[in-house]
């Protein structure tokens, strides 16, 4: 089976791939906002707004989402993130999810999410 990639990056920073396809499945790395300036619900939107972006690139769509990781530095903005992801997500397939507390590789970065879906 081929593996194709989308959006390859070449550093500084980490060597990964954006979105990886192989068969029917897509997986998206992990994709944190660019504004950083951004409260964590802006954060949140711009990442799920790339993820919709990706997910058409390898030709699915969010109600074909199988996993969701998501972290966020703070658990108290918890409710805010979860607002956006809501409205956001189809709720007739939705995910299986997970959401934790963790120390982002910036201290500006709040959430960062990473989704696996199929074709």
């Amino acid at each position: 089976m081929s593996i194709e990639r989308i959006d390859i990056t070449t550093g500084p920073g980490p060597i990964m791939s954006r979105t990886v396809i192989h068969g029917d499945m897509v997986y998206l790395c992990g994709l944190t906002a660019k504004d950083r300036s951004a409260d964590v619900k802006g954060q949140t939107q711009e990442i799920l707004n790339t993820i919709d972006s990706y997910l058409a690139k390898a030709g699915t769509d969010k109600s074909k989402l199988l996993t969701a990781q998501l972290w966020l530095k703070d658990m108290k903005d918890f409710q805010a993130m979860n607002s956006v992801w809501n409205a956001w997500v189809d709720p007739k397939n939705p995910p299986a999810r997970a959401c934790v507390n963790a120390e982002m590789a910036f201290p500006d970065i709040l959430v960062e999410i990473m989704v696996t879906a199929v074709k």
